[in-house]
């Protein structure tokens, strides 16, 4: 049996381990708005050579001139050593791992555009969180169809752009199909203060990050309506039993969706205004105008999931009132009156 010291080293040994690799790659990250340049930031943080392409020329400018980007996030350094361009060309030239960093909505007709010189073998990894609202397919259905001869992975959990662009202590999870493919990704993307866990339940990690968006604009009109935290908290507990039933249904693990790509990004996202789709939940809930807000991607998969479990026959009351609050047929009292009457049932 170990004395109390040899635990106290075991441990302390262990604690400090870090991801075994010093390889340094090409890191081409594709989307120049906040959560691209985040990721960008990340790589560059450590150590690998990072190239950003963006539509943007004031972006591009900035970065290049000054280490910022402060279109998208303002007041904050960026490291050095981040290449911004807009040739897609020059950007994707002899990568060895790709970051996706388009908006979900968008990911198909961007990716389509520089597909033609994404490198074959390198693994592309997704970094957009929705459900393409015109198909209501995932972004790897989406990227497998565009670059068929590319792994393609998912990178997911409770991250704001913000918090990572600043070097940030941050977990998330990164998902492929192959999981050794994962577990490479996870080593490579991990650095100083972000931390990879992995994964092969790519659906599974897909969900959560596409759901927990349509939940946040849920939580925040609770809260923007005036109906406490009370009423927050039993919404997300009860939208996380959503969230799990529809990711198993559609080939998901369940315990997938209790980690960080699910519980603990819903946690995140539905908690803080720093989330676009809480702080757009607030505003409708408060009554406020809606024009000009930033992007908040479950609007886009709000109404594309709430088609998906009716279809499917998925019991999910939460994410269909999100979708009819939206599209303006229900208020938010009535959204919440609904709920309250349905059926009682037990818990589990």
């Amino acid at each position: 049996m170990m004395s109390s010291q040899q635990v106290s080293e075991k441990c302390e040994a262990a604690f400090r381990q870090k991801p075994t690799t010093n390889e340094k790659l090409k890191i081409a990250v594709l989307g120049g708005g906040a959560w691209g340049t985040a990721l960008a930031s990340m790589a560059a943080r450590s150590g690998h050579r990072v190239a950003l392409y963006a539509r943007d020329v004031t972006a591009v400018d900035d970065i290049n001139r000054n280490n910022r980007n402060e279109r998208y996030l303002p007041g904050i350094a960026l490291p050095a050593g981040i290449e911004a361009s807009t040739d897609a060309v020059s950007v994707l030239k002899d990568a060895a791992v790709i970051l996706a960093a388009f908006p979900a909505q968008t990911m198909r007709d961007a990716l389509g555009v520089v597909a033609p010189h994404v490198p074959v073998n390198a693994p592309v990894v997704l970094c957009a969180k929705g459900i393409e609202r015109a198909t209501g397919r995932l972004m790897s259905e989406i990227v497998s169809g565009i670059l068929p001869g590319n792994e393609i992975a998912a990178l997911s959990g409770p991250s704001f752009a913000a918090d990572v662009a600043r070097g940030l202590p941050t977990a998330v999870t990164i998902a492929a199909a192959r999981q050794e493919a994962a577990d490479r990704l996870a080593i490579v993307l991990s650095g100083p203060a972000f931390r990879c866990y992995s994964t092969d339940d790519l659906i599974g990690v897909e969900i959560g990050g596409a759901l927990k968006n349509v939940l946040a604009l849920g939580a925040g009109a609770a809260i923007g309506r005036g109906l406490g935290a009370s009423a927050q908290a039993a919404l997300v507990t009860r939208g996380f039993v959503e969230l799990r039933r529809i990711a198993e249904a559609m080939g998901g693990r369940p315990e997938t969706v209790m980690g960080l790509s699910g519980l603990g990004d819903l946690m995140l996202t539905c908690s803080s205004p720093q989330s676009r789709n809480y702080s757009y939940g607030m505003a409708l809930g408060a009554g406020e105008s809606l024009e000009g807000r930033p992007l908040a991607e479950g609007v886009a998969t709000a109404p594309i999931a709430a088609e998906i479990c009716v279809s499917r026959n998925i019991d999910a009351p939460i994410i269909i009132a999100v979708s009819a609050l939206l599209a303006r047929h229900l208020t938010v009292d009535e959204a919440v009156e609904g709920l309250l009457n349905r059926p009682l049932k037990n818990e589990f």
